[in-house]
């Protein structure tokens, strides 16, 4: 393979996780927060409707663990196309 090869598919695998990562957090910070609210609302947690959670904390927890989730993909990237240090 050569470097611009390996370049290329390694940009493409980067492109796919971010994609699925962003679609996770779009779900949980606008799908659970706004368009799920109501179904959603029928359960609590911590003595709040699950609805309102997500909307005010929720998504800014599942970022955060995604900001995590993303660095170890990105490790094991870079270490498959031979790009860590």
């Amino acid at each position: 393979m050569t470097d611009k090869e390996k370049a290329s598919a390694y940009w493409k695998e980067n492109l796919r996780y971010l994609v699925v990562l962003l679609l996770i957090w779009f779900f949980s910070s606008y799908g659970a927060g706004i368009l799920f609210r109501d179904s959603l609302n029928e359960f609590k947690l911590g003595g709040f409707k699950l609805g309102f959670w997500f909307a005010q904390q929720g998504s800014i927890y599942v970022f955060v663990i995604l900001i995590f989730v993303y660095v170890r993909l990105m490790n094991k990237l870079d270490k498959k196309y031979g790009y860590d240090e």
